[in-house]
């Protein structure tokens, strides 16, 4: 298989961010001539990995990295890569994860990243979003231990931390709050520490190299602005020129991390992280209420004339709200790697609706 030129025009922002995180002194060799499985391919975060793999073919030919996408929708698949669909170098399969792989070839790195992370999903759909998490890492977990594949990095979240005290924030990698098992919108977060025991196991059992990553709240080009959390409602709201309605009091607070910092560090913990350890993905700096986050926003497209007002009308059904006030993830294990991340709060979120706008 011999890389080639992408024929087809990226999202200038996403070139962009991808151009800059294959610039850095990563050990990117290591997928030379390598096949790496992408699951839940075209979803937020993970279509950023595929994205820069296939950027980093490229830029030096000789890397021969041969992407696999594993996909449960195909039309949202062909939609987000339709730029990368004749490439040989490049394959869509779709399959849900909940089944096992039937992947033609073997693999050398499994990321898997396939998930219901929105909490839209969590009161209407809460078996589904706990499959992934849980068949959906043991499947994949085998299918790295038949290939006997020489990494494996599972997409975790902050979310397994449950409610801990303020005195613990920001979280670090040992730090666990309280999370009820009994109550629906546990389905995420406990499915997520189930994953995360299934990697420990199959490491200890049979030698699995699964690293884990936990991100905390992360934005950017490419998410699905009706996600249902604050921060992708006011980049929608901003996009269609309508005011911010606050649905509560703009209290809570939340660090906010960029989308291209969040994907350099998935990258590192992979390539330079230890085999069974987990790494807080997050951005301590950029902190804000989401009153703030709002106030903000409208701040940096002043000729648009927006503002913001509060409406606590209750969520619409089957959205069930995270009860954490404060969330900040401690991210001085990663940081331990090389890992900076290096986009302010105001540049990430405006990146962010210049990327959607382009689309249109």
């Amino acid at each position: 298989m011999t890389a080639v030129s992408c024929p087809a025009r990226r999202n200038a922002i996403i070139e962009e961010d991808v151009a800059w995180i294959a610039s850095h002194s990563l050990p990117w060799r290591t997928f030379a001539n390598k096949t790496v499985l992408v699951s839940g391919a075209n979803g937020f975060l993970p279509a950023y990995m595929v994205e820069t793999l296939l950027y980093l073919n490229e830029a030096d030919r000789s890397m021969n990295c041969r992407v696999i996408g594993l996909a449960r929708n195909r039309e949202k698949a062909r939609k987000r890569f339709a730029h990368f669909l004749d490439r040989p170098d490049f394959a869509v399969v779709i399959q849900d994860v909940t089944s096992p792989p039937t992947i033609p070839v073997p693999c050398d790195f499994i990321i898997h990243a396939a998930s219901q992370a929105s909490p839209k999903f969590y009161g209407c759909d809460p078996v589904g979003t706990l499959a992934a998490n849980s068949i959906g890492t043991f499947n994949l977990l085998s299918f790295a231990r038949d290939c006997r594949a020489e990494g494996f990095l599972f997409i975790s979240s902050g979310d397994v931390y449950g409610q801990v005290p303020e005195s613990q924030i920001p979280t670090s990698e040992d730090d666990y709050g309280y999370l009820d098992p009994n109550q629906v919108r546990s389905c995420y977060g406990e499915s997520k520490r189930i994953g995360e025991t299934m990697c420990a196991a199959f490491g200890h059992q049979y030698g699995v190299a699964a690293k884990i990553v936990r991100p905390g709240h992360t934005y950017g080009p490419g998410m699905a602005m009706d996600d249902g959390r604050v921060f992708a409602d006011f980049v929608a709201n901003i996009v269609r020129h309508e005011d911010i309605v606050l649905k509560s009091d703009g209290a809570a607070r939340r660090a906010f991390c960029y989308l291209a910092d969040a994907a350099l560090a998935f990258f590192t913990v992979l390539l330079k992280g230890e085999r069974g350890h987990a790494y807080n993905v997050g951005n301590e700096a950029c902190e804000a209420s989401v009153a703030d986050l709002a106030r903000m926003l409208v701040g940096l497209f002043p000729e648009r004339g927006l503002s913001f007002r509060f409406d606590t009308t209750p969520p619409p059904a089957g959205y069930l709200q995270s009860k954490l006030s404060r969330g900040s993830l401690d991210t001085t294990k990663l940081r331990g790697l090389g890992w900076r991340p290096a986009t302010g709060l105001q540049e990430g979120f405006k990146r962010t609706v210049m990327s959607f706008e382009e689309q249109r």
